[in-house]
């Protein structure tokens, strides 16, 4: 069995303690988290919350003189979307500050954290599944 690096234990244990000091400052800073994104031809404007939650939708009126609801509804989604990712990327750039580099402690890559904010809504119920040791997925 190989010893612990007592240095870096004490490096993590340092910035966690740090990390644990700001819990209540980067709370607040995503909780105040918006996205925002405009769709390809510039029609739909969205702005979400830091959950995801449609905050405001703005629409060109010029869209309704060809009307295309298909078209118009995917273009909303799309939007929306491309604004939570907005959100997700400015939420990981707020914990990546607030959290210790190592945060996964050695136990495996990437975190379930990274892979919720790497994830849309629609997606979340694959990317939690987990197979445990005997291949079953929870």
């Amino acid at each position: 069995m190989e010893r612990p690096q007592w240095s870096a234990v004490r490096d993590v244990l340092r910035e966690l303690n740090k990390s644990l000091e700001n819990v209540t400052e980067t709370r607040q800073k995503v909780l105040e988290v918006t996205g925002t994104a405009w769709s390809e031809d510039r029609m739909v404007k969205v702005t979400v919350g830091p959950r995801g939650q449609l905050t405001d939708l703005d629409i060109d009126p010029r869209v309704f003189r060809t009307p295309n609801s298909k078209a118009l509804s995917a273009s909303i989604l799309s939007t929306v979307r491309a604004a939570v990712e907005d959100a997700n990327r400015k939420t990981r750039e707020i914990l990546d500050k607030a959290v210790p580099k190592g945060r996964e402690l050695g136990l495996g890559g990437e975190t379930e954290l990274d892979r919720m904010l790497d994830s849309h809504d629609s997606e979340l119920p694959q990317v939690l599944k987990k197979e445990d040791s005997r291949g079953y997925i929870h």
